[in-house]
């Protein structure tokens, strides 16, 4: 059989898995979370590599990891999943939503101009904005048809307008003899346990010089778990400025940073989009944040 028949004969169920083994890091989990068994999980992602003709899955780790072309294709595959559920549902009355995604702070203090004006722009498309605590902001399952990301955007297969950039702050406790200060530098939160998000956040202890790094960190997943080790007195961090309008917290302490890099606020989508409403948020987005 050749190679184009072999991709012609290949099924949804084909991503799904593929997209399943993506998001859970883990053959076993994929298959339970859809009902086969692990062999057959094994086998529809062999079928699905054989017939593309590339290796998707980096399986030589203890831990699995995707390959770039994997990275790639499961930005293709998740378009492809959610326009194949579109084309089925011509039943349905009202247009599909425009599901944004965000990180944390979403566009900061541009968000609820965006989300208010495109409602009255576009009654007929809600915009619905929704949190993945993930680095693509849930692009990469096809949880979201565009996303709001801080920091470099270079996941294969997105395409990206920086829309406006931020200035960084120190996050600090409340009780903490830093919160005094009108301002802070880098070096000064050097010689504390620094927070860090791996999952979703910007933050590594690459930003600071190496001769003022911190020589400890504490990982935690998401924004929520971020700020509580901060306010425990447990560690400091770094964020963007936006995060005290987004997520004030009682007992954390937001101070400006007076040598942190700023930090860009990109609005980002698929380059194989499938939501016609998208360029009319590009559009709209841009005009917003025009100027900031």
């Amino acid at each position: 059989m050749s190679p184009a028949r072999t991709r012609r004969d290949l099924e949804l169920r084909h991503l799904r898995c593929f997209l399943a083994i993506a998001e859970e890091r883990n053959i076993t989990r994929a298959a339970a979370r859809l009902g086969l068994t692990q062999p057959a999980a094994s086998r529809t992602l062999a079928t699905l590599e054989a017939a593309l003709g590339v290796r998707l899955v980096d399986r030589s780790t203890h831990h699995l990891t995707l390959t770039p072309e994997g990275e790639t294709f499961r930005v293709r595959a998740a378009a492809a999943v959610t326009a194949f559920g579109d084309a089925l549902d011509v039943g349905r009355a009202e247009a599909r939503p425009l599901r944004l995604g965000h990180s944390w702070s979403a566009a900061g203090r541009f968000t609820t101009p965006l989300l208010r004006r495109w409602r009255r722009a576009h009654p007929d498309v809600p915009l619905e904005l929704l949190r993945h605590d993930d680095r693509t902001a849930g692009l990469a399952s096809g949880s979201t048809d565009a996303a709001l990301l801080r920091g470099p955007v270079d996941s294969p297969g997105l395409v990206a307008v920086t829309l406006f950039t931020e200035h960084r702050v120190a996050a600090v406790p409340s009780d903490s003899p830093l919160a005094d200060r009108p301002e802070l530098a880098l070096a000064d939160l050097a010689p504390y346990p620094v927070a860090l998000n791996p999952v979703s956040g910007t933050t590594t202890l690459a930003l600071w010089p190496v001769a003022t790094r911190p020589t400890r960190a504490l990982t935690v997943a998401n924004t929520d778990d971020w700020l509580a080790v901060i306010a425990a007195d447990r560690a400091v961090g770094v964020t963007s400025a936006a995060t005290p309008g987004m997520h004030p917290h009682p007992g954390v302490t937001f101070v400006p940073l007076t040598d942190a890099p700023p930090l860009p606020v990109s609005l980002a989508w698929p380059d194989r989009t499938t939501h016609p409403a998208l360029p009319a948020l590009v559009r709209l987005a841009q005009e917003i944040t025009a100027g900031a």
